[in-house]
């Protein structure tokens, strides 16, 4: 169990020790923070009132017709649909053979138990992980990324996709989820205190948050998002989080949710602990830039609380983070339809709806896009040899029951030399 107290002091001192590094430090927060707040205030007035239709769509033949004033829209919102990946047909056979598969082996680890409707299933249609259309979006969206410099830096290619093998969940209409609220993946005090990440957000630490981009590679690649080994953290950086559709889902119907803009929840959740309220949280005025102050004598980190393995977080909550506007600007995705792929960046908030109205069911696979760097290399080295020997991958813990499943993938099933290599198999299939 983690002291309490042991925390407060260590978050404490440092939320000092990052503001010692910015000369004149809190005159500058202060000025960036007052102009943080005014431009979120415009911001989140427009994702209101857009609402769905403020997520960029594109069909997958477009994707390279896409000008640059496109891309850095998509970028700056950080969530896309991306129609047409798959043939529908295909992708509708997809959630036909998995119902069969959890047919056929009951003991498959899932929730809730009584009716499993997320599946920790990782190597039943693997075709659909390494599909070559995939791959090409895996492409296509980890090249939104880039570096400051044209250094070529070894082991890293933004154009070699690997093979993250998750989940999926096909999920009934009529039953209240509320498993994902507003949450950020990747670290919680991680983001202050690993060199890394301080790096990758430096621009808003010193005091100039429009500078600061989400899609700069230094420090990210070697971000620690587990300084305390919690588990269930990803080891892999996944650029983007995806699902690839096997159904029709649309508003309402237990889809997607995001809070659209990354530099602004970025500047904001990282700015939000150095600076407190003067007035009651519950206050008409608590938006007001005069009712904050800049404060770093308290160990507070809002929406982030000590467990036993480490600490909790990020989880951004209405009352909190005022100035996101969540229970506004926590917008659905677009209607997407079978084959359809739906990305958000890694920093992106997002939460999945409590309620599915619809009438069918709402069928994903949860597959994130990975890049070639030599941490990925070796993850996807490690899962490949759980994925030969039918196991769980090394991010995901093992069901604990030893029986065999019937019908997952095998390496006879990835053709495609693409995909092998994404895959980190052999050339040839053995």
């Amino acid at each position: 169990m983690v002291s309490t107290t042991n925390w407060s002091e260590r978050v404490a001192d440092l939320k000092r020790e990052i503001v010692a590094a910015t000369p004149d430090y809190e005159r500058r927060l202060t000025q960036s923070w007052n102009d943080l707040l005014q431009e979120l205030d415009e911001r989140t007035t427009e994702i209101i009132d857009e609402g769905s239709n403020y997520i960029p769509q594109v069909h997958f033949q477009y994707l390279d017709t896409l000008v640059p004033e496109q891309l850095d829209d998509i970028r700056r919102k950080g969530s896309i649909v991306i129609h047409g990946v798959v043939e529908e047909g295909e992708a509708v056979e997809w959630k036909t053979a998995l119902e069969d598969f959890i047919k056929a082996d009951p003991h498959v680890e899932g929730r809730p138990s009584q009716d499993k409707q997320l599946s920790f299933l990782y190597w039943t249609q693997v075709q659909a992980r390494a599909h070559p259309n995939v791959l090409k979006v895996y492409t296509w969206i980890n090249n939104l990324y880039r570096a400051k410099t044209d250094k070529k830096v070894e082991g890293i290619d933004l154009d070699v996709p690997l093979v993250y093998a998750d989940s999926l969940h096909i999920r009934r209409p009529g039953v209240q989820w509320n498993v994902q609220y507003p949450h950020v993946n990747g670290g919680s005090t991680e983001r202050w205190e690993d060199s890394n990440f301080r790096r990758y957000f430096a621009d808003i630490l010193s005091g100039n948050w429009r500078q600061h981009d989400p899609y700069e590679l230094e420090g990210r690649l070697d971000a620690h998002v587990s300084l305390s080994g919690k588990p269930v953290q990803a080891t892999a950086f996944r650029t983007f989080h995806g699902w690839l559709a096997m159904t029709e889902t649309g508003p309402t119907q237990g889809t997607l949710k995001v809070f659209p803009d990354v530099p602004l929840s970025n500047a904001y959740t990282i700015l939000r602990p150095f600076f407190r309220p003067t007035v009651p949280l519950d206050s008409e005025d608590i938006l007001d830039p005069k009712n904050w102050m800049f404060d770093i004598s308290t160990p507070d980190f809002p929406c982030i609380q000590p467990c036993d393995s480490g600490c909790v977080g990020q989880q951004p909550t209405p009352d909190l983070h005022p100035h996101l506007r969540l229970e506004d600007t926590m917008i659905s995705v677009p209607k997407f339809n079978p084959g359809d792929m739906i990305f958000w960046q890694c920093d992106v908030v997002y939460s999945i709806e409590q309620e599915h109205t619809g009438s069918h069911d709402s069928a994903v696979m949860y597959i994130p896009a990975v890049l070639r760097t030599p941490q990925n290399t070796a993850y996807v080295k490690r899962q490949a040899e759980t994925f030969l020997a039918g196991t769980n991958p090394p991010d995901f813990a093992s069901d604990g029951t030893d029986l065999p499943y019937v019908g997952l993938g095998v390496d006879a099933d990835i053709v495609q030399p693409i995909s092998r290599i994404a895959m980190c198999l052999p050339a040839a299939v053995t």
